[in-house]
C-alpha cells in the first residue's frame, strides 16, 4: 500500500522561483520567532501566519496555474489529520495540569520544598530530580515553569544558586521528556508517526538520565555552600478535594493513550479524549454530591492556547517546505553521511533553530532508518535543545520566569557542561543499540 506521504509530491518547487519565495518566506517568519524577546510578539503570531499564508500562496499558485489539486488535497489531508494529533493530545495534557494546579497540587509540593530546611546543593538535586522524573509525564515546558517558579521563590537573588539550578531544571525537563513519548513535543511526534513502539522509547531512560546526571554533576560544583532562609510559622498547604484522584485520573489518561495507541489502533489523541470525559464526570460527581467545584471550564480557559497555535503554525510551515520539495532534498544528506552523524547534527540544530521543526522535518522527510537511528534522532532533538537558551520550550519558559538572571549570556557561560552530558547520551545509545543491539532491524 502506498503511503499518504510518497505520493503527495507533485511538482519540485525546490528549483522554481516561487518556491525561493516560499524558503525566504519561512525564514522571514522564523526570525520573528527566535526574537520573541526583541521585538515583544508571541512566538505564536508569527508562527501561525507564516504557516497559513504558506499555504495559501501554495493554493493560489495551483489555482492559478490550473494545477492539478489532487496532491494538494491529499498533503492538506494528511496535514491536519497529524495537527490534529498532536493539538488536541496537548489540550487535554495541560487541561490535566491546570486541574491540577486548581487543586493545589503543586502548591503543595512547593511548600513542602520551601519549608524543608534543605541547603543550596539539596534543593539543586531534588528540583532536578523532581524535573528529570515529572517531565515524562507533564511534560518538558509544564514541568520546567513549576520548578523554575520554586526555585525564584526560594531564593530571588542569589545568581550564584539560580543559574546553574535553572539550567539543570531545563536540561533535566529536556532529558526527562526525551525518553517518553508524553514528555516533549518531539517524541509525541515521532511516536505518533509510527517511528516506535511506546516501550522503544523507554530505552532512552539510560542515555537520558546519565547524559542529565553528568551535567547536573559538572553545575553542582558551581553551587554556593550555605542554605536560604528557612520559612516557618507558616499554614500548609493542603490538596483540594478530589485533587490525589485526578492525579489517578492522570495516569489512566496516559495508560489509555498508550494502549489504545498500541493495542487498538487509535491516535494517542482519542484515550486522552477519553481521559477528559472521565475528568469532567468526575468534577461533575464533585460538585454534585460534595459540593466542591473543580471548575473544568476554567481550567479548560487557561489551557496555554497561543501554545497550540505555535505547533499548528510551525508545522503547516514545516509542511508548505515538504510539499514545495525542499525536504526531499534535505533528506539526501542521510545518503552522503553516516545516520548517525547526521542525526548528532540534528541536535545541535535543535539548539539554534528549535527542535520541534528539526523534528517535524525530518518526520517530513522521512529518511529509511532503522529504529536504532529513529531513536538516535529523538534523543538529540530531545537533549540538544538544552545546549541553546532558546532551543527549547522549557528554556524558553525558564527565561521568562527568571528574567534579568537566566539568560541567554549566562546559560552559554556553562553551556559546555550540556554538551559534554549531549555526547555522553549518545555515547550510551552507542553502547545499547550498535553494540548491544537492543533494537529491531528493519
Amino acid at each position: 500500500m502506498t503511503r499518504v506521504e510518497d505520493s503527495v509530491q507533485a511538482i519540485d518547487l525546490a528549483v522554481e522561483p516561487f518556491g525561493w519565495l516560499l524558503l525566504v518566506i519561512f525564514i522571514i517568519g522564523y526570525y520573528f520567532i527566535a526574537a520573541e524577546e526583541k521585538y515583544h510578539i508571541n512566538k505564536a503570531k508569527p508562527a501561525l501566519f507564516t504557516g497559513t499564508f504558506m499555504f495559501m500562496l501554495l493554493g493560489g499558485y495551483y489555482a492559478a496555474n490550473g494545477l492539478d489539486f489532487s496532491a494538494f488535497d491529499v498533503e492538506i489531508a494528511h496535514l491536519i489529520l497529524e495537527i490534529a494529533e498532536i493539538f488536541f493530545f496537548l489540550f487535554v495534557a495541560m487541561t490535566f495540569i491546570e486541574a491540577l494546579i486548581e487543586r493545589n497540587v503543586f502548591d503543595a509540593l512547593k511548600e513542602r520544598l520551601l519549608s524543608s530546611g534543605y541547603d543550596y546543593k539539596k534543593l539543586f538535586w531534588i528540583t532536578g530530580f523532581i524535573a528529570f522524573f515529572l517531565s515524562p509525564v507533564a511534560d518538558n515546558l509544564t514541568t520546567a515553569l513549576i520548578l523554575s517558579t520554586v526555585l525564584i521563590t526560594i531564593e530571588k537573588n542569589n545568581k550564584v544558586f539560580l543559574v546553574p539550578g535553572a539550567i539543570n531544571i531545563v536540561v533535566a525537563a529536556n532529558a526527562g521528556g526525551a525518553w517518553s513519548p508524553f514528555g516533549d513535543i518531539t517524541t509525541l511526534m515521532a511516536w505518533s508517526a509510527g517511528k516506535g513502539a511506546f516501550t522503544d522509547f523507554l530505552f532512552l531512560f539510560p542515555a537520558s538520565i546519565v547524559g542529565w546526571l553528568i551535567t547536573a554533576y559538572l553545575l553542582s560544583r558551581f553551587i554556593p555552600e550555605g542554605a536560604p532562609a528557612k520559612i516557618e510559622n507558616t499554614e500548609p498547604v493542603k490538596i483540594h478535594r478530589g485533587g490525589k484522584v485526578i492525579i489517578f485520573l492522570g495516569i489512566f489518561t496516559i495508560a489509555s493513550a498508550v494502549i489504545g495507541k498500541q493495542v487498538m489502533h487509535l491516535p494517542p489523541m482519542w484515550g486522552m479524549l477519553f481521559g477528559l470525559s472521565i475528568l469532567k464526570l468526575y468534577a461533575y460527581s464533585l460538585k454534585r454530591y460534595h459540593n466542591s467545584d473543580i471548575q473544568i471550564y476554567k481550567s479548560v480557559s487557561k489551557v496555554e492556547n497561543d501554545t497550540l497555535l505555535f505547533f499548528f503554525g510551525i508545522l503547516a510551515a514545516v509542511g508548505a517546505l515538504h510539499f514545495a520539495g525542499f525536504l526531499a532534498h534535505a533528506v539526501n544528506l542521510y545518503t552522503i553521511f553516516s545516520p548517525t552523524v547526521v542525526n548528532i547534527g540534528v541536535g545541535f540544530l535543535s539548539a539554534i533553530v528549535d527542535n520541534v521543526p528539526v523534528m517535524s522535518a525530518v518526520l517530513k522527510a522521512n529518511p529509511a532508518l532503522g529504529l536504532d537511528q529513529w531513536m538516535l534522532v529523538t534523543l538529540t532533538a530531545g537533549v540538544g535543545g538544552s545546549m541553546i537558551s532558546f532551543g527549547s520550550a522549557a528554556g524558553v519558559g525558564v527565561m521568562g520566569k527568571l528574567k534579568g538572571v537566566y539568560t541567554f549570556g549566562a546559560h552559554m557561560r556553562m553551556s559546555w557542561t550540556i554538551v559534554i552530558g549531549y555526547f555522553a547520551s549518545i555515547a550510551i545509545w552507542y553502547v545499547q543499540y550498535e553494540m548491544l543491539g537492543l533494537y529491531i532491524k528493519p
